[in-house]
């Protein structure tokens, strides 16, 4: 998430090793979306803190975007990197292997998660149940699909354009991975509530594979929701913040 700009100079060492090729940036997706996923929904799962889960978010994206940032540009999330590809700073052509890599990290996380949570014996798929994203019964505060649909377009749409921010050439060089998981966390705060906080397809499908027909069945949602929030900051992002369009 942040380096989808990049503004670090070249340096003789860089043109020396050369670019990540495209096989060592999903490595990278995969294993950021899989430290997030497995953070988060750990915690979800295992405290039940919303306070400590918008944590656990922001950390994770945290210390995922300066360990792998600058091999992937950091996006941990189908969503940023589809924003990302609309704002004109990452390549179409790369949208879909990413996303892959993203949906199969989030997967494996809770894969990891079920096993360890079998150890505690009982029904080891409700805590997935609990920590997927819903609406009306399966939403955290009983929101309904409209508020939840609002709530994570806007939240996401909020996020990318931090992400984009963050990350413009004219931005101070080296906050940004600080500056995107403060901003996460924040939104997570208010989410969680509504619908225990998506803003990221890859997550919503990682929980959903083991939460039941409910999750399944409204998962969709949290699909369709973060991309629309995505695609809007992206698309507006250069008409509204950057000076050589206005």
């Amino acid at each position: 998430m942040a380096q989808v700009e990049n503004s670090t100079p070249v340096t003789n060492a860089d043109v020396a090793v050369g670019a990540p090729s495209l096989i060592q940036r999903l490595v990278a997706e995969f294993a950021g979306t899989f430290i997030l996923v497995f953070s988060v929904i750990g915690t979800a799962a295992f405290s039940s803190n919303y306070i400590a889960v918008a944590l656990a978010a922001g950390i994770a994206v945290l210390a995922s975007a300066y360990a792998v940032g600058h091999i992937s540009g950091g996006h941990f999330n189908p969503a940023v990197t589809l924003g990302a590809a609309a704002s004109g700073r990452f390549a179409w052509g790369d949208v879909l292997p990413y996303i892959g890599a993203q949906v199969v990290g989030g997967a494996l996380a809770t894969t990891v998660l079920l096993g360890i949570r079998a150890g505690a014996g009982g029904d080891v798929f409700a805590a997935f149940s609990g920590t997927s994203n819903g609406y009306g019964e399966h939403s955290p505060g009983g929101f309904g699909l409209a508020s939840v649909l609002l709530a994570e377009v806007v939240a996401t749409a909020i996020f990318v354009y931090i992400i984009l921010g963050v990350t413009d050439r004219r931005a101070p060089s080296g906050f940004a991975p600080l500056a995107i998981g403060l901003a996460l966390a924040a939104l997570h705060l208010v989410t969680i509530p509504v619908s225990n906080a998506s803003l990221n397809p890859a997550r919503s499908i990682a929980t959903a594979i083991y939460g039941g027909g409910g999750a399944l069945e409204q998962l969709w949602a949290f699909i369709v929701a973060p991309i629309v929030g995505a695609l809007i900051a992206g698309f507006t992002y250069g008409f509204l913040f950057d000076r050589k369009r206005a």
